[in-house]
């Protein structure tokens, strides 16, 4: 009597398992190893250390009535566009924060927004208080 070994039509997926698994064991364990830093040991100077030499960031603020204020003067929104375009022309201003009051006219603070994006500044932040 013969045995004739005929083809299998399934996949054996136990294998490719077994590989898998081998294959996330050596990734879990040199993983931390490639994080690990070079220890350096560095000169000592008498200077003293460099400070942050950063401008204040512009404050715009907005009122629930719909006044703008731009440090501490009021402005209209045409009038806030053409000095923010000055401003951004000077190179003074890096970042603009804003402050709106949560009754505030939502409409106004998306226009406010929209403004200081077109007068090219890429550094915008909504400031609120924490809960």
């Amino acid at each position: 009597m013969k045995l004739v070994r005929e083809p299998q039509a399934e996949i054996n997926i136990i294998p490719l398992v077994d590989i898998v698994l081998v294959i996330l064991i050596i990734f879990m364990i040199t993983a931390p190893l490639m994080t690990a830093g070079i220890e350096v040991n560095l000169p000592q100077t008498k200077d003293s250390p460099l400070s942050r030499q950063e401008a204040e960031p512009l404050r715009i603020t907005i009122f629930k009535d719909g006044t703008i204020k731009v440090s501490g003067e009021t402005m209209s929104l045409n009038k806030l566009s053409a000095w923010l375009a000055e401003a951004k022309e000077r190179g003074v201003i890096k970042e603009v924060q804003i402050e709106a009051d949560r009754e505030a006219n939502y409409g106004l603070v998306a226009k406010v927004l929209s403004e200081v994006k077109r007068a090219g500044f890429t550094q915008v932040g909504l400031l609120t208080i924490p809960e």
